[in-house]
């Protein structure tokens, strides 16, 4: 997306998360929550900026409605997407980064348990079960 929108950055939650060791704790999540929110905010008022383009695992609708509400939305327009896929889907993309040495095995569990999460968010979900990154971009595009 970041390539077919104009001036266009973009960021990924997880660059927030970059630390070694990876330490998940009240703290850490709170810190990682105000670095994203401080770099969109940091973008949004950067006059170089037409489009930002936000990625991260939100699983639960109150992640979301953290971060947009610590935002400077008065002059943007937010649209709040999910990429969903099946499971099969899900577990086959999974299971190549695993083969790979990417990630580890117990993320699959964890991700398939979160699949029911994403109903329940107040978003516009796009099934990428079976369409290519370049089609989920030119729909969103389309779409929002």
């Amino acid at each position: 997306m970041k390539n077919k929108l104009n001036n266009c950055v973009f960021l990924d939650g997880d660059w927030c998360w970059d630390m070694h060791p990876f330490q998940v704790t009240e703290e850490t999540k709170q810190m990682v929550l105000e670095n994203i929110c401080f770099l969109l905010n940091s973008f949004i008022k950067c006059s170089a900026y037409e489009n930002i383009v936000f990625c991260w695992v939100m699983h639960e609708q109150t992640i979301i409605d953290y971060i947009v509400s610590r935002l400077d939305t008065s002059d943007c327009k937010v649209h709040s997407i999910s990429l969903v896929c099946s499971e099969q889907a899900l577990q086959a993309r999974l299971r190549k980064d695993v083969d790979a040495g990417i990630r580890t095995e117990d993320v699959i569990r964890r991700s398939i348990e979160r699949i029911p999460f994403y109903k329940k968010l107040n978003t516009y979900k796009v099934d990428v079960s079976k369409i290519t990154p370049v089609q989920v971009a030119d729909l969103i595009i389309r779409n929002c």
